[in-house]
């Protein structure tokens, strides 16, 4: 896998997502939809309203702030969150999309991001102000919905300028900003508008929060760059009854829609409340992503709707990172692939397919990028798992004040700029596999272990086990090298504790033959979880590694 089938072209890259949007001032067509399911309405702005309403930002932000300034989105998953973005980027800052204060740990989370990102203007709405107050007091505090006045026409960027900082979810460290330049912005949309035939007859439909890089291309950004609409709803509308985005799919027109592989299980089981009449034939596009794509999920999901109209083809799983902006690959028009491969020689770097072993989906291809599977430096032949470079530009500038030759300093070839993704990968028939996360592999006596993998087996073992919500890692004591696991138990589940973890420390022992250290069973919701909502191994290894007492 050396290189993409196509490059994104120069004059892409030289038009900002800003002048994109603004070129469209004239069009009477809806923009963004919001669906505020706990009030029952539908709100929508078209781009000549929303454009005027970015004007009237971007004026008052000049007045406050200089280009290259911070300035955080506070606000919640509504109207006003792409109008603070927008009116961010018009006026020459640098924008960083974050959330409205909400819970204690977030709130602890967030206070870190504002101090690492030095944003001395917050962004929020009147909805959220008073919740924003309580999280400090920036040098200005801009409620944007509240703003009035002539407005300004957008300063102009340069293609390598810092358009926004992305801060990763954080699920193997401390958030770091990845500073996202107006050229990658530029470049993830064309990819993504490539991948996924997003065009101005697309509805781009979702609940991803616009925080994490995957709601904020393809719910905010892809529908300005492609011409597209937005309707989307909150994540927690969606959490709370999952019926709502399958209704949401069903009643808007050809629809690209992109989930984390929790959300379509979810979805399988909120099937029997969306009724007879659901009807998901113009679903062009769901896109799984963000998290491992498992063959069973694909599985249950074109069973429980292919009769309510989903065709097969229109899953694709993909695989991304915020330092890259968003996309890397993703399966392409024949739908999802999978292979099944012997479990111990994929453990030890080497895909060898088997008629029984362990199933992966792949993630397709990449396009207008490099990707390259590499292994002590050197770029892996197809077969052999490595770590994933990527060189491309999508690819993020760095780290917001940090130094970042370890993670963006990779040389290949004599080219220097790589991305060290951190993910463990392999490419077999052309296609690309997500094996692990480098820094999460379990190494005992010499085997590697990846944690999702046991993590499958312990999820699927027992019903009382909360499928992906189940967290494997490695241990050291004085009995030398060692895996724990740490899983929710599910909501309302009767169940004896101990059996439970006898059937876990039994599958876990039959499929890997490896015998866990200890299965700790914690209440549902007690596992840390990143932004995204994925389990975060590193968080949940300093929480419970430790003995108890």
């Amino acid at each position: 896998m050396t290189a993409s089938p196509e490059d994104v072209p120069e004059q892409v890259l030289r038009t900002s997502i800003v002048e994109r949007l603004f070129a469209r001032e004239a069009d009477p067509r809806p923009l963004f939809t919001h669906q505020d399911h706990s009030a029952g309405v539908d709100s929508t702005v078209t781009w000549t309203e929303f454009v005027s309403r970015v004007r009237v930002v971007a004026g008052a932000l000049r007045q406050v702030a200089r280009p290259g300034d911070r300035a955080a989105v506070l606000t919640g998953q509504d109207l006003n969150y792409p109008l603070a973005f927008f009116g961010a980027l018009a006026a020459g800052l640098i924008a960083v999309p974050l959330m409205a204060p909400g819970s204690p740990s977030q709130r602890a989370r967030l206070a870190g991001v504002l101090e690492d990102s030095g944003a001395r203007v917050w962004l929020t709405s009147s909805a959220a102000a008073a919740k924003v107050r309580e999280a400090g007091a920036p040098d200005h505090l801009v409620v944007v919905d509240g703003l009035s006045g002539p407005g300004a026409d957008p300063l102009p960027v340069a293609p390598e300028s810092p358009a926004y900082l992305q801060y990763t979810s954080g699920s193997t460290r401390e958030p770091a900003g990845a500073v996202i330049p107006h050229r990658a912005v530029a470049a993830a949309c064309w990819q993504a508008s490539r991948a996924y035939a997003v065009d101005e007859g697309t509805t781009c439909a979702g609940w991803i929060p616009f925080f994490h890089d995957m709601g904020l291309i393809q719910l905010l950004c892809l529908p300005v760059h492609a011409g597209a609409r937005s309707v989307f709803m909150s994540p927690a509308e969606f959490v709370h009854r999952p019926v709502r985005w399958l209704r949401q799919l069903a009643d808007h027109p050809a629809v690209f829609t992109a989930a984390p592989n929790f959300a379509f299980d979810l979805a399988v089981e909120a099937a029997g409340e969306a009724g007879d009449d659901l009807d998901l034939s113009d679903v062009r596009i769901a896109l799984n992503g963000a998290e491992p794509v498992r063959p069973d999920t694909v599985a249950r999901f074109l069973e429980a709707f292919g009769p309510h109209g989903f065709r097969a083809d229109a899953h694709r799983p993909s695989y991304g990172l915020a330092e890259a902006t968003v996309y890397v690959a993703s399966a392409d028009a024949d739908g999802p692939r999978s292979a099944v491969f012997d479990r111990e020689a994929l453990a030890q770097g080497q895909a060898i397919e088997v008629p029984e072993g362990q199933e992966l989906v792949s993630v397709g291809r990449p396009l207008g990028q490099r990707v390259r599977i590499v292994r002590d430096g050197v770029a892996q032949p197809d077969g052999l798992a490595g770590e994933i470079w990527i060189h491309g530009p999508n690819v993020a500038a760095g780290y917001w004040g940090r130094g970042d030759a370890a993670a963006f300093g990779g040389e290949l070839d004599g080219v220097a700029g790589w991305l060290r993704t951190g993910d463990l990968g392999v490419v077999h028939r052309g296609d690309l596999y997500i094996t692990g996360r480098l820094k999460d592999l379990i190494v005992i006596d010499g085997r590697n272990f990846h944690p999702q993998d046991i993590e499958a087996v312990a999820g699927e073992a027992h019903p009382a086990i909360r499928r992906d919500r189940v967290a494997a890692f490695g241990v050291t004591d004085e009995r030398g090298e060692g895996a724990m696991l740490v899983a929710e138990w599910a909501k309302n589940a009767d169940a004896d504790v101990k059996e439970v973890t006898r059937v876990v420390l039994r599958a876990v022992s039959r499929e890997h033959d490896l015998t866990l250290r200890s299965v700790r069973l914690v209440p549902s919701g007690d596992l840390p979880r990143t932004s995204s909502g994925k389990v975060a191994r590193a968080a949940a290894r300093a929480r419970y590694s430790r003995p108890r007492g």
